[in-house]
């Protein structure tokens, strides 16, 4: 890593290339100073990072003036977007171990297109900044304070772009205070997560130290009982396997007996088959009470947003979440919520708790990280 943050032009309001480096795909967007995408790609699933891809992307969509990258970890390092330098590349490379197949690829993509574009500044943003305001009664586990200290064991939550524009983008669409609005935004795709957000602020999140804790998702069970895992350790089952299956082998895929798509998990269950549909109601209900404890962190709700592939495209699952939250002032309109394809509302007019669905806006918020660092 050479990056030097005193070369290339400044970002001001320029145009920001950003790039989203995940376990198993590469996207890349172009945003605009007044927050429009320019245009996307994604690249999908490769070993390597393909250098030819990302610079035809560039020339076609045009001059771009900083870049700015998706990096899952921050761990305790790292409370907010920071300029790329030597000695930040280095403290993201050390965290490799809590996050290894997602921060290698951001290490891979950032290597690449500084080789390609030396001069443009760079900025990273983390998906666990967000998420560092949890207080120490959220963020804490209940474990011998020398385990804690030595690993810096902690909830560090995940997903936190995509719960801070979320959160923002739900205020502006209610035209409530965002400094003061109680927000429960649910990101809601392969990977699944809630936050708490109060005045712009997380207060509380469901995943924890990995992404594996919280909600059932496509291939991770989500909240185990732990003691259960030590005793299949101790019955056999080898540790690697076992690692395997938490990450890939578990949560919808598992439940539904293939794959983890949503899609095809609500259509086997229209055609009425009993494993899908205990797969969907089980996936609700947990959402739908972990919703309720958000609400608890943060003594109210004031707007529940939906975001994410399943959040955003799953009309029929938003209802059934929603169906036993009226105690927390939650009603959907079902005509608004089966239309809604991108950012709308779609709660009932009466009900004292807005609803909404807010089109993911990662991009958007690395784009404004980005320009308000790289200066």
């Amino acid at each position: 890593m050479r990056a030097d943050p005193n070369r290339g032009p400044k970002a001001g309001a320029g145009r920001v290339l950003v790039v989203n480096a995940g376990s198993s795909s590469l996207k890349l967007s172009v945003v605009e100073p007044d927050d429009s995408i320019a245009c996307t790609a994604n690249l999908g699933c490769a070993d390597t990072i393909p250098p030819e891809a990302i610079a035809e992307f560039v020339r076609v969509a045009g001059p771009v003036h900083a870049v700015g990258h998706r990096v899952v970890h921050g761990g305790a390092d790292f409370a907010g977007p920071a300029r790329l330098d030597p000695d930040v590349y280095a403290r993201i490379a050390a965290l490799r171990p809590l996050a290894p197949l997602h921060q290698g690829r951001a290490l891979a993509g950032i290597d690449v297109v500084h080789e390609l574009y030396p001069e443009l500044p760079a900025v990273v943003c983390f998906d666990t900044a967000f998420h560092r305001t949890l207080p120490a009664v959220a963020s804490t586990y209940a474990l011998p304070e020398a385990w804690r200290a030595e690993w810096g064991l902690r909830r560090y939550g995940f997903h936190g772009l995509s719960h801070a524009y979320t959160s923002a983008r739900a205020s502006e669409l209610t035209g409530l205070d965002p400094a003061s609005a109680r927000v429960v935004s649910c990101h809601l795709g392969a990977g699944a997560s809630l936050a708490a957000v109060t005045g712009g602020v997380c207060v509380d999140t469901t995943m924890g130290f990995t992404p594996t804790e919280g909600l059932v998702m496509a291939t991770r069970a989500g909240d185990l009982d732990p003691g259960m895992l030590v005793w299949l350790l101790r019955n056999g089952v080898e540790l690697d396997d076992l690692a395997k299956v938490l990450e890939y082998g578990a949560g919808l895929s598992a439940l539904a007996g293939h794959g983890g798509d949503m899609r095809a998990i609500r259509a086997d269950a229209d055609a009425g088959d009993p494993r899908a549909r205990l797969a969907r109601g089980i996936y609700a209900y947990r959402v739908r009470t972990r919703i309720a404890a958000m609400a608890a962190a943060m003594g109210g709700l004031d707007v529940l947003a939906f975001t994410g592939g399943v959040g955003e495209h799953d009309d029929t699952l938003r209802a059934e979440v929603v169906a036993e939250l009226g105690f927390l002032g939650v009603r959907l309109d079902p005509e608004a919520n089966a239309r809604a394809r991108a950012d709308a509302e779609i709660g009932a007019r009466a009900a004292p708790a807005r609803t909404v669905v807010v089109t993911a806006g990662e991009d958007v918020w690395i784009a404004r990280e980005t320009r308000a660092t790289a200066g």
